[in-house]
Formats: C-alpha cells, sequence, structure tokens
C-alpha cells in the first residue's frame, strides 16, 4: 500500500465484493499508474477528510478546530463511509436534511450559520481531493440550505427598554445609545480595567485585540496605537497570535481624552514596553473568557439593558458613524477587508441620526419649493377631494346667512 504523508504505511480494507476479479480490480486501483495517491474508487469520505486533516498548515488553531468539529461531529457520522468516487450532490443535500430533521425533532436545532460553516469545511475537503486529481467535481457545491440573515444590531430606545424590563425580552444583537453607554462608562469609572471598557466602547477593538495590546503598542505621544497581535482562546488554552485578518492588523487614531486617559493607567504600572496594558490580579494577561464574564457581571449591576461584550464594537462603529464619520473611516476603524460587511453587520443607524437625516431630507425638499415658488403636486384623486370640502362648506355657510 502507499505510504502516509508522514511516511508510515497505510493499510485500506474494503469488502463486499461480488468475485474475486473484482476485488483484484479494485486492489489496483488502490494506486494511480506511478503508485503515488490513493484512488477515489476506493477511499471513503471519511478515510479522506481524515488525511485532509492531517495535511492541513494555514488555518490557524481556531480554524482546524472548527474543521474537526464539523467533521466529527456531522461529516463522518453522516458521509464516512461514502465511497470518496461514487459521492454525489443528493447524497450530500441528503446529509443536510437528515441533520435538519434529526437535531430539531432532539430539540437542537441547528442554525442556518452552523449549516453553512458545516458545508464551507465540506467543499473544502473536497476542492482539496478535485485538486489531488482522486475526483472530477465538488458534489457540495451545488447544497441549497437555509438561508443565513445576518443579525443587525437594534438600539436600545425607551419602548425597547421598557418592554425587557416588562417580559424579559431582548434583541440578539443590541447596542447602546450614546446616553447609555456614557451611564455604563460612568458606573465604572473607579474600577481597574475602566481604560481597557473605555478603549471597547469608543475605538471598537475586538476582545482579543484589546487584551493583547502593549505598551509598545501605544504612541501617547502621536495619538495612536497600533493592533499587531491578539490574546485568542482556544479551549482551555490561551494563546497569542496575529490579528483575524490581514486588514485587521491597523493603526487607529486616539482623541486627547483617550491618551490622557492612558497616561494615568501607564503611571501607575510597570513601562515595560514588551508588557501588556492590561492585566489581571496575579500580573498575567487578562484571559478572554474571563474578560467576557466580567463585563456580563458588570453590565448587570450598571442596570442597563443587557449587550454582549462584542456588541461594544457594534455600538462604537455606530456611534462613530452618527458623530459623522464615513464608511470607508468605520471599516479601517473596525478592520474589516469589506465596506459591505460593515455596513450590514457592525453600523446600526441611531435614532438620532435618523431622526436628523428625516428632517434634512424633509428640509432640502421644502427648501427648493420656496426657492423655485412652485407647490408640491398633490395626486389628482386628493386634489378633487381637498377643494370639494371648501366648496361645500361654502354652500352651507352661504345657505345659513340667506335663512337669517
Amino acid at each position: 500500500m502507499p505510504p502516509r504523508p508522514d511516511g508510515r504505511r497505510r493499510q485500506v480494507r474494503r469488502g463486499g465484493f461480488s468475485s474475486q476479479r473484482a476485488a483484484r480490480q479494485a486492489r489496483a486501483c488502490l494506486c494511480d499508474p506511478g503508485g503515488r495517491e490513493l484512488s477515489a474508487a476506493v477511499l471513503t469520505v471519511g478515510q479522506w477528510l481524515r488525511l485532509w486533516l492531517d495535511s492541513r498548515v494555514g488555518p490557524g488553531a481556531s480554524t482546524l478546530r472548527s474543521y474537526r468539529q464539523h467533521v466529527r461531529g456531522y461529516l463522518i457520522p453522516y458521509l464516512g463511509d461514502r465511497l470518496l468516487g461514487e459521492l454525489s450532490n443528493a447524497q450530500v443535500q441528503a446529509m443536510f436534511t437528515a441533520i435538519i430533521r434529526t437535531h430539531g425533532a432532539a430539540g437542537r436545532p441547528v442554525t442556518a450559520g452552523t449549516l453553512q460553516r458545516i458545508q464551507a469545511t465540506l467543499r473544502a475537503a473536497l476542492n482539496a481531493a478535485v485538486r489531488r486529481g482522486l475526483i472530477e467535481r465538488n458534489p457540495a457545491r451545488f447544497v441549497e440550505l437555509p438561508r443565513h440573515r445576518r443579525p443587525h444590531a437594534v438600539v436600545w430606545t425607551p419602548p425597547r427598554v421598557a418592554l425587557w424590563r416588562a417580559t424579559g425580552d431582548r434583541p440578539r444583537v443590541a447596542v447602546w445609545t450614546a446616553a447609555q453607554t456614557a451611564a455604563f462608562l460612568r458606573e465604572i469609572r473607579g474600577h481597574r480595567l475602566y481604560p481597557l471598557f473605555h478603549l471597547l466602547a469608543l475605538v471598537g477593538l475586538r476582545r482579543g485585540e484589546v487584551i493583547g495590546l502593549r505598551w509598545s503598542d501605544v504612541d501617547l505621544e502621536g495619538g495612536y496605537l497600533t493592533v499587531s497581535h491578539q490574546i485568542r482562546q482556544v479551549g482551555a488554552t490561551v494563546e497569542v497570535g496575529k490579528p483575524k485578518s490581514d486588514t485587521s492588523n491597523r493603526v487607529i487614531a486616539l482623541d486627547h481624552g483617550t491618551v490622557a486617559l492612558l497616561r494615568r493607567h501607564r503611571a501607575g504600572q510597570d513601562c515595560d514596553p514588551a508588557g501588556y496594558l492590561f492585566l489581571n490580579g496575579d500580573g498575567n494577561p487578562i484571559r478572554p473568557d474571563a474578560l467576557t464574564s466580567l463585563f456580563r457581571l458588570l453590565n448587570t449591576r450598571s442596570g442597563l439593558p443587557p449587550v454582549r461584550l462584542h456588541d461594544l464594537r457594534h455600538g462604537a462603529a455606530s456611534l462613530s458613524l452618527a458623530a459623522g464619520a464615513d464608511l470607508k473611516t468605520v471599516q479601517h476603524l473596525l478592520g474589516h477587508s469589506s465596506i459591505v460587511l460593515t455596513a450590514d453587520t457592525y453600523v446600526s443607524v441611531l435614532p438620532t441620526l435618523a431622526r436628523d437625516s428625516a428632517e434634512a431630507t424633509a428640509r432640502l425638499v421644502l427648501d427648493a419649493a420656496c426657492t423655485t415658488g412652485t407647490r408640491l403636486r398633490v395626486p389628482r384623486r386628493r386634489r378633487r377631494e381637498a377643494t370639494r370640502r371648501p366648496v361645500t362648506a361654502g354652500r352651507r355657510t352661504r345657505r345659513t346667512k340667506t335663512a337669517a
């Protein structure tokens, strides 16, 4: 049998052949003419998925963890025994249908987003099989799945706050108004990690980015900070790695108030350039899950409507837009590669901004009408109704005067 990628020998077992001749033909198909690769004629989907996972070197730890979860939790249980060369679009579609029905019946429905991520994992694995020449096309390419709707942030307006207090109902993604954000920061003013939450609320850093900041990343004289790495958590393991994407590596300008705040924060700790800005009680970097738990506790104590720690990032984008920043500026602030992602996901139009826009639009039209000296056109039917009422009222008035 051909060796594994690590040089060890592999043994492949297949059964159920109709004759000895068929078995010998299948054995001959294990290798290509050069004896270099396994053949999809006898290689199962499960075997290929395991080989594919072992050969992955590019993705980060969190991506590989997601791949393994999809492969072990969904793809191998449903498709593992299928022959790679015989895998069809219908079989892949049947797998997703079974996942939806089985988990739904068990009271653990799989979201549309999770289904699409499972499909993305399978497509990546089968694309690799296509590149290796094992199969000619990717049967996971054309699969019909429930549409995934990206959640839009909802602003905590007074009516929504009242509904939450009365029923506990809360949006999936919610952001505070400027006044609510200020109230939260005022409430935690004396907390030792106040500067951290200040950066999250005003600058829109990700959780791993803010706890991964070092003093060498901050230029208080120039008034900016550089996002060059992050602290991420994979299960119970915490590690330092690169930012989420190339565009996440960015330089962010700081306002005078934030610079002054960070100066005071630096004065209270060691100024080692390699040291982190924010530490836990024992002097080590803060764990991502511990920061999430702390924010949830502070949010509850503040009495403000609940938001997630990541929702502070949504709120920072919305507040920046309300302050007059354009989408391109907000895109750079958040480190997004696409302005569409910025507009669709993170930028919630605050009520004051929407009201100002509506007033500006109406004022623009009314000012144009006054300048040209023309009246705004009214639909013909409404014009007839509007002119008919004054005439009728006038006739009644005249008749009243005559009778008198």
